[in-house]
């Protein structure tokens, strides 16, 4: 993967290529910078407005913005702290909105009308989206407006065009400085209530077998609860927690609908192989003895969440990132039982884990300026004003003295009050912290600061530590770790990852395939798992002979064709 430890250099390069004509870079943002010779970095405060200087001149100008990929009140970005400060330097104001229902037919209503937001994140329509070219050019926008923009991706811009040479969209990965691991689990794991695993005397567990077994024995031992074993997300595109367990449980990390070969980067679709019916297979049995949640394919996603804040639930899969509302609702209640333990699990004789994410930059996901936006200059120029590093903190981070401190030593920490204070959903609403930390162009997770603080507060191990509950702190000393993802294998270098960021032409056999096998998936999953025992070899041949109908040699050569050139942009080449 990229590294931007060197992005000084890789920027010089990337620059005079990606950018032809662009000016020195740097212009107009002096001190912001993010490698500006080791000098502390701004720090943000409430007073951060007086800072726009040519903007505040600029009449107040409001635009929408529609967002697929989150699940929060509409709001108007001014009525939040970070947006109004942000507003205060620009005299933008942003129509913040987001999806009721069903994405896709949100985002096919637009593309039908030609009727467009301002700016748009359409998630995993996104393919739609350009297809439909909605979006606007913003190669001339970034030359003459975007100098953080520039510091920010330059490293990235080969990564980030389109055939035609243009870029659409501004992505959310972008690593700037040294990467730094999460120490708790934002990607994938077998999720399990700790109270299943102190009855248990706090197992070493490893196995899909063991996992279940022990679900299995609490719900028996504790049977006059109304306990629910085991439950899955299966709705609109959050189908993740029943399509990809099988890829994991193999031993490899999130790359879709493909398992990448680490020697011959062959990609290798799997929801035909043995790990899925094994994983399906695993599902139907615990259905059968009452454990598994049969109302997973019915559910939607406020559903589900409640469902897990309720504490009822013994375990789930799940990525972190999508099930974290439920688990801060959990913390909230302070009690610890009901609280969950990520685990790598895997299949019987896999060796190593790799639920963890390498260094990767997703290039299939990001935020564009739509053909129907009012004034795409001034937009370009709240973004590029969004990545000065002084409003990276503040999106991160807040503002200091409120929501973070600062030590003598320049280090940036939170309070126990202040973590408690952001445990609360409405509170981070209010801040702006869920609306503005993500979807949006911004630092990557694991980036760094100058001064050497994360730019995710997550990420920074002194708030990690003082977040810890003493339950959590309890748990990890049971199985000898200091962090969460202590517990997982290190992830091997991909630099193709993750392959799910390689965007399918409209109407491609690959395209339409993974439509297609997405389609035939939803309908037979849920038979093979709710089937009787003795049904589920004979639904599995049936749908093995539907599935092989569909062109997996083209999506496959299609995939294995876009890792080679990914690994090639990666690589400089």
């Amino acid at each position: 993967m990229v590294k931007t430890k060197k992005s000084l250099l890789v920027l010089a390069v990337a620059m005079a290529t990606a950018l032809a004509g662009c000016s020195g870079g740097n212009g107009g943002n002096a001190g912001n910078a993010g490698n500006s010779g080791g000098s502390a970095a701004p720090e943000a405060s409430a007073n951060a407005g007086s800072g726009g200087e040519a903007a505040a001149a600029k009449e107040p100008a409001t635009f929408t913005y529609f967002n697929a990929g989150a699940q929060v009140p509409n709001i108007d970005s001014n009525k939040t702290k970070i947006g109004k400060l942000l507003e205060e330097q620009t005299g933008v104001n942003f129509k913040l909105q987001y999806p009721v229902g069903d994405v896709n037919t949100k985002i096919g209503t637009m593309i039908a009308s030609g009727d467009y937001p301002d700016v748009l994140s359409p998630d995993t329509a996104i393919d739609k989206v350009l297809d439909a070219k909605a979006f606007i050019p913003l190669n001339e926008l970034i030359e003459k407006h975007g100098p953080n923009l520039q510091r920010v991706y330059g490293p990235y811009m080969n990564l980030m065009k389109a055939e035609d040479g243009n870029i659409y969209f501004l992505p959310f990965s972008p690593v700037v400085g040294e990467y730094i691991s999460n120490p708790t689990i934002e990607q994938g794991a077998f999720f399990i209530q700790r109270r299943v695993l102190k009855e248990a005397g706090y197992p070493k567990i490893k196995t899909l077998d063991e996992y279940f077994d022990l679900i299995e024995t609490y719900q028996a031992n504790n049977a006059g609860e109304k306990l629910t074993g085991f439950t899955s997300l299966i709705y609109d595109w959050r189908t993740m927690g029943i399509f990809n367990p099988p890829m994991h449980l193999a031993g490899y990390p999130n790359d879709g609908d493909v398992i990448v070969d680490m020697a011959s980067h062959e990609a290798k679709a799997y929801s035909n192989t043995d790990n899925t019916k094994n994983w399906l297979k695993k599902l139907n049995e615990v259905n059968s003895k009452g454990i598994y949640d049969e109302s997973s394919f019915v559910n939607n996603y406020d559903q589900y969440l409640a469902k897990i804040s309720s504490g009822s639930v013994l375990g789930f899969f799940d990525y972190g990132w999508q099930v974290n509302q439920a688990l801060q609702n959990i913390k909230k209640t302070g009690n610890d039982d009901i609280d969950y333990m990520p685990l790598p699990i895997v299949f019987d004789g896999v060796e190593k884990d790799q639920y963890l994410d390498p260094p990767s930059f997703v290039n299939n996901r990001g935020v564009g300026i739509t053909t129907s936006a009012k004034d795409p200059v001034r937009i370009i120029e709240f973004f590029d004003n969004m990545l000065k590093e002084e409003n990276q903190v503040l999106i991160q981070w807040g503002v200091k003295g409120e929501e973070y401190e600062v030590d003598d030593k320049g280090r940036y920490y939170r309070t126990p009050e202040q973590i408690e204070m952001l445990k609360d959903n409405k509170t981070q609403e209010s801040i702006g912290f869920s609306y503005f930390n993500y979807s949006w162009p911004m630092y990557g997770g694991g980036s760094t600061l100058s001064d050497g603080n994360s730019f995710n507060a997550g990420r920074q191990p002194e708030v990690a530590q003082a977040s810890f509950t003493e339950g959590d702190k309890l748990i990890l000393e049971k199985y000898g770790a200091k962090t969460f993802s202590d517990l997982f294998a290190k992830p091997d270098e991909r630099p193709w990852y993750p392959a799910w960021s390689i965007s399918l032409e409209q109407g491609s056999p690959a395209q339409i395939f993974t439509q297609k096998s997405k389609d035939l998936k939803l309908k037979y999953f849920s038979k093979l798992v709710l089937a009787k025992p003795e049904q589920f070899d004979g639904i599995w041949e049936d749908y093995l002979k539907e599935f092989n109908k569909l062109d997996v040699k083209a999506y496959e050569d299609t995939m294995t064709k876009e890792v080679a050139a990914k690994i090639a942009k990666t690589q400089g080449n």
